[in-house]
């Protein structure tokens, strides 16, 4: 009986271990493919490292600034920065105060605000006459400062449908205002707007003013916070464009 149990044993463990090694093989196959391909991988990385050239001047680096996204595209011991030279007129488009804001970027990079403040309006004045004035400051402000284009907010909060309907009044008025001086306008979300300069969509009032100190190196915040939101529309423009140029550049 006990070389029965014995032998019965037996056969269970080889049948176990026979068990255990088909399984093993599709493992011990994945893990020799797995180290097959980092053996190419390696490599390839080792013969493009060797293919690479040694002359700085064949090399393409690209170079970036702490302030914003103010990143140029240079090669490497010339001095040709790929960068445009913009000025742009931001408009933060309100009811009792129309803010704006005109900012230039070099061709380093670097931003650099010209004018900023708002239109105040009177809520006693007929709209009519508050549109005018819109109209006829804004276009003093295009005539002195010559801008290259114009930046607006896309989309607009209103408490309620009377005034999203003065808002737009005011939006068109800034529109057509733009279009007389034969400039291009560009609208922007506001979560873009706050995306491009805080680096969050959903920033507060005070962080974008915050930041619009900071990135036009200002002595002060600007005021009111109206022509703060016109100078972020401004910068947020001067971004897109900036990045927009710069894939052109390499893309060529």
């Amino acid at each position: 009986m006990g070389f029965i149990r014995f032998g019965l044993a037996s056969e269970a463990w080889s049948s176990f271990a026979r068990r255990t090694a088909e399984a093993a093989v599709p493992t011990l196959v994945v893990m020799a493919c797995y180290l097959a391909t980092l053996a190419t991988f390696t490599a390839w990385v080792f013969a493009a490292y060797r293919a690479m050239p040694s002359s700085a001047g064949d090399v393409r680096v690209m170079t970036g600034k702490v302030r914003g996204l103010n990143s140029c595209i240079r090669n490497a011991g010339v001095s040709t920065v790929h960068c445009i030279h913009m000025r742009v007129l931001g408009i933060d488009c309100g009811g009792e105060y129309t803010g704006y804001g005109v900012v230039e970027m070099h061709s380093s990079g670097k931003l650099c605000c010209l004018s900023c403040g708002a239109i105040k309006l009177s809520p006693r004045e007929p709209l009519p006459r508050r549109l005018s004035r819109i109209f006829t400051q804004l276009g003093e402000i295009i005539v002195e400062h010559r801008p290259d284009q114009v930046a607006i907010e896309d989309v607009f909060y209103a408490l309620n449908v009377k005034s999203a309907l003065k808002l737009g009044q005011v939006r068109g008025v800034a529109m057509l205002a733009a279009a007389s001086a034969g400039l291009a306008v560009a609208e922007y979300s506001p979560l873009t707007i706050k995306s491009s300069v805080v680096g969050y969509g959903r920033a507060e009032k005070q962080q974008v003013q915050h930041m619009v100190t900071r990135l036009l190196e200002l002595a002060e915040p600007p005021q009111p916070m109206d022509a703060s939101d016109a100078l972020a529309i401004a910068i947020c423009h001067l971004h897109t464009s900036g990045t927009l140029e710069r894939q052109r550049a390499v893309s060529q």
